[in-house]
């Protein structure tokens, strides 16, 4: 798989921009501030239909435009597939596909299957739970398309049932009178059967990771510490894929903290309280491990999806976005090693010379909202 063409339309930076690729490594330079990552940005949105790096959609489009688009033509075995989405702050964002409507915006998700490792990807190892739930669900998501509406009918649940909750908190404390809780039991039902599901998906595929990340780490950290994961809910440590035996745990879980969620007007049960657990040998990686180390893990956790996504049948593409100016020489030269391969490798850079050799294949230079090819 690989990017042949992006084209952007008051994206970011970019009022109109229409960059080709080819297979292999491209590299992407240009001094910060210039919109280099603006660009993978904007693949990676096409990916998950999300930005890692604002919460919502609105700072995607260019100040003064009422909406951005991205255009991306995606090869995979000979044939092309053009995905178009239309971001509309404030309004539901539409997507085609060759040109044709689709019903629903996830529907594109699994188009374009891409891993990207940046500056930020820090805070999956030092940050909170949710930055590493999130890598799990678009890891999910990646592989197995259909999770997207898993996903998202989760986070609707969740969003009305501490509505709910929420309101009857507000009744109680400052008018006095009891809330009306009467549909509390039917969004249980619905938080534990979407939930149960979420959760078998997220199990299975930390069992598939945990050996890739343990590879990788070793790879990119040369043989210093064995690194491990594991999921950690408040369900159990143990806990089995069988999603009916997961519904059942959750429903049990949520009737035992029924009153403190009406105390506390919020839901303290589900998949979305959970985390992955990040080790290196006998003690969390939070906390203990060096700044090194810290990267070196956040390599592994991306390194160990690209390779569970191959091992899948498709090779995704591969984005190093200014990683190289925050290693040291060893990692810089091992995880050029790791990557060298790649049939899609698109890396961006302040300074050309930061990006090993063997990475350094067509070049890109980013400047003032304009992509032009040098080499």
């Amino acid at each position: 798989m690989h990017v042949r063409r992006l084209e952007l339309v008051n994206f970011r930076s970019y009022a109109e921009v229409a960059v080709d690729f080819e297979p292999g490594g491209s590299v992407l330079v240009g001094p910060n501030g210039m919109g280099k990552t603006n660009l993978v940005e904007a693949l990676g949105y096409v990916a998950t239909l999300g930005s890692r790096r604002v919460a919502t959609d609105a700072p995607l489009v260019r100040a003064g435009a009422a909406a951005a688009v991205i255009r991306c033509a995606i090869v995979h075995d000979g044939r092309e597939l053009l995905v178009e989405l239309e971001i509309v702050p404030g309004k539901a964002n539409r997507a085609r596909l060759n040109r044709s409507a689709v019903r629903r915006p996830r529907d594109v998700v699994g188009a374009l299957r891409l891993v990207m490792f940046a500056p930020e990807d820090l805070e999956l190892v030092r940050g909170d739970p949710a930055e590493r739930r999130r890598y799990l669900d678009d890891l999910l998501v990646a592989r197995q398309p259909r999770y997207a509406g898993v996903r998202a009918d989760y986070e609707r649940v969740v969003k009305q049932r501490n509505a709910l909750l929420r309101t009857a908190y507000l009744a109680r404390k400052v008018g006095n009178r009891e809330g009306d809780l009467s549909t509390l039991d039917v969004w249980d039902a619905h938080l534990a059967r979407h939930g149960a599901e979420l959760l078998a998906g997220r199990l299975e595929l930390v069992t598939a990771l945990a050996p890739h990340v343990t590879k990788a780490y070793d790879a990119v950290a040369a043989g210093r510490g064995a690194a491990g994961i594991a999921y950690r809910s408040d369900l159990g440590d143990s806990l089995p894929t069988d999603r009916s035996a997961l519904q059942a745990s959750l429903t049990a879980a949520l009737a035992a903290a029924r009153q403190s969620e009406v105390e506390r007007g919020v839901t303290l049960v589900g998949p979305h309280r959970d985390d992955l657990s990040l080790t290196l040998g006998p003690l969390p990686a939070k906390g203990y491990a060096s700044h090194g180390e810290s990267w070196s893990f956040a390599l592994a956790l991306r390194l160990a999806a690209y390779d569970l996504l191959r091992a899948d049948g498709i090779e995704p593409v591969l984005v190093l976005d200014d990683v190289f100016a925050e290693l040291d020489a060893g990692r810089r030269d091992r995880l050029a090693d790791l990557v060298g391969g790649a049939s899609q490798l698109l890396v961006t850079c302040a300074v050309p010379d930061d990006v090993p050799a063997a990475l350094r294949g067509a070049r890109y230079d980013v400047r003032e909202g304009e992509v032009i090819r040098v080499q």
